[in-house]
């Protein structure tokens, strides 16, 4: 088949329409084999859970590349939905209502959280010995789990269309504590770096906006900032390893 109307672009792959009622994630060229293969073991083993994705159906070579072939799903995401209405608190609510359905399945046939952390953690070579060690030691105390996390759960991973929510990209999902995964929305949405083109003035407004957004969030889920800090210290140490340039 020939690639159809180009859907999205990303820093790892473009999405295009692929027949009837699917879409293709073509991954770009050289994209390592085997983080496909993860999303897509990552994405079967959760197919049949009850909550609002799109399905996946086939890894395939297309024009060189690698590529997943997943049911369609129509909607606006929820970060342009903000933009575009100004309504933190409703985003909040939004990502609140679907998480907690995500949070609620139990799983084993995906990664382990504690693992993906600890990894990152080794690798984050601008941290000192001793940082590294004591987020391994943090690491090591926090609890186990069984619960679905999706590991990058924002709101630009969330498609909205009416009151319809549903999740996409599901690179990193794993399985660990509830609170692990919370605390990873909540440093996906405050600490992640401003776009480097905003201005001092904006720079300020929006990192507000994060801040607020966190919050609202927290209080949607009833989790306290209290509750999820040696997640954040430990995630915070593993994201320089994650993503060094970020």
């Amino acid at each position: 088949m020939q690639l159809g109307k180009l859907i999205g672009k990303g820093n790892t792959a473009t999405v295009y329409e692929w027949g009837e009622g699917t879409v293709l994630k073509l991954f770009v060229q050289d994209y390592p084999k085997y983080e496909v293969e993860r999303e897509f073991q990552n994405v079967t083993a959760i197919n049949d859970m009850s909550f609002a994705k799109p399905k996946a159906y086939e890894m395939i070579n297309c024009e060189e590349q690698l590529g997943i072939i997943y049911g369609r799903v129509e909607g606006e995401s929820l970060l342009n939905w903000v933009f575009r209405t100004g309504d933190i608190q409703g985003c909040a609510e939004r990502m609140a209502t679907l998480h907690k359905t995500i949070v609620q399945n139990k799983v084993s046939n995906v990664p382990n959280y504690k693992q993906f952390l600890k990894t990152n953690i080794l690798n984050a070579l601008s941290v000192n010995v001793a940082e590294q060690e004591r987020a391994l030691e943090i690491l090591d105390s926090l609890k186990d789990g069984d619960s679905l996390c999706h590991g990058d759960y924002h709101p630009d991973n969330i498609l909205i269309s009416d009151e319809r929510k549903t999740v996409i990209d599901f690179m990193n999902v794993c399985h660990g504590d509830p609170l692990y995964d919370v605390a990873r929305t909540v440093y996906l949405v405050e600490y992640t770096p401003v776009p480097a083109d905003t201005t001092a003035d904006d720079r300020e407004v929006v990192l507000q906006l994060k801040k607020m957004l966190a919050d609202l969030y927290l209080i949607e889920m009833n989790v306290t900032r209290e509750m999820i800090q040696d997640y954040l210290t430990v995630i915070t140490v593993a994201r320089l390893g994650e993503c060094p340039n970020e």
